[in-house]
């Protein structure tokens, strides 16, 4: 006995979850992704999806609609004749026909610990809020933005230093256990459902890049958790003056440090930058259109001499 299953989402972070499906015994009846987008180094080829190229290598059906408002596709949605949809980083609002398209409903796998950070964001918006923890929630699918009952919650310390890459990838692994142990429960008919707190609701907002520029105006902490919480995507960054000119400088690596001054002052040969309070030392770093570099390395080539402000704003 399995669940016959359509599985919804794009990026790599998806990708564990529809191997964990098959390999508990599943069928899955066909994959929905979005649509190929322009890459390449001139953006002019068509790159399919982490998901859209996993689904071809398992030889499964791909699905690839712009959205569900023609009734050609919620049609061809409920002709898949599935028991359950998995949703997991797909990327497109499900209308009500879709969320009630199969037997058993839509289930989403949420990195967050529902209500706090529904949306886009979630884990980069826990660490740059200096969460200690978050988790991954499996939960059925209403028409409310992640306001759905959960039926099952796997917490996640988040480390001092560690980055939203590293919490992704470590989500990513628990997300895909969390959701073969709740379809296997669902099969079972052993999944119970909660409805969600009404209190500490918090919205993870898509990353603006409004918001990369690193402000040393803020205490030390708060600095360390903008940047570890934008590393490596889409990044902190600073502007400093390059050999007479100002460059822009990606952060992606940072640790808390002594040392006080006026914000944005280089206090040390190694980056110690101080912050409205404390300190912070900046590890990896990256120019433009070059590598990724420990601190010792990038200044080697690149300059910042002790005494050097980096502004928090434009001047």
């Amino acid at each position: 006995m399995s669940l016959s299953i359509i599985f919804m989402g794009t990026p790599e972070f998806s990708v564990p979850t529809l191997r964990s499906l098959i390999d508990a015994g599943h069928k899955i009846r066909a994959v929905y992704t979005q649509p190929p987008r322009p890459g390449g180094r001139r953006g002019l080829d068509l790159q399919k999806s982490p998901v859209h190229q996993a689904a071809e290598l398992l030889g499964l059906p791909v699905f690839t609609p712009v959205n569900f408002r023609e009734p050609d596709e919620r049609q061809r949605f409920r002709d898949l004749d599935a028991d359950v949809a998995v949703v997991v980083a797909y990327g497109l609002l499900l209308p009500e026909a879709i969320l009630t398209g199969t037997r058993l409903g839509c289930y989403n796998g949420h990195a967050s610990l529902l209500p706090r950070w529904r949306g886009a964001a979630p884990i980069q918006r826990a660490i740059m809020a200096g969460d200690s923890k978050t988790g991954m929630m499996v939960m059925k699918m209403d028409k409310g933005l992640d306001t759905g009952p959960i039926a099952l919650t796997r917490e996640v310390e988040i480390g001092d230093v560690m980055t939203a890459g590293e919490l992704h990838d470590k989500l990513m692994l628990v997300g895909a256990k969390a959701m073969a142990e709740a379809m296997n429960k669902l099969e079972h008919d052993e999944l119970p459902l909660a409805a969600q707190p009404a209190e500490g609701v918090l919205y993870a907002a898509k990353i603006d890049k409004g918001e990369t520029r690193i402000d040393f105006g803020k205490s030390s902490m708060e600095v360390h958790n903008h940047i570890r919480g934008l590393s490596p995507f889409p990044g902190a960054w600073f502007e400093a003056e390059i050999a007479g000119r100002p460059e822009r400088i990606k952060v992606l690596g940072s640790e808390l440090a002594e040392g006080t001054g006026a914000p944005g002052n280089v206090l040390t040969e190694d980056l110690v930058i101080a912050c409205a309070s404390g300190a912070v030392r900046l590890t990896k770093l990256q120019k433009a259109g070059g590598k990724l570099l420990a601190s010792a390395d990038f200044l080697r080539g690149t300059p910042i001499a002790q005494g050097t402000v980096l502004a928090s704003e434009r001047v």
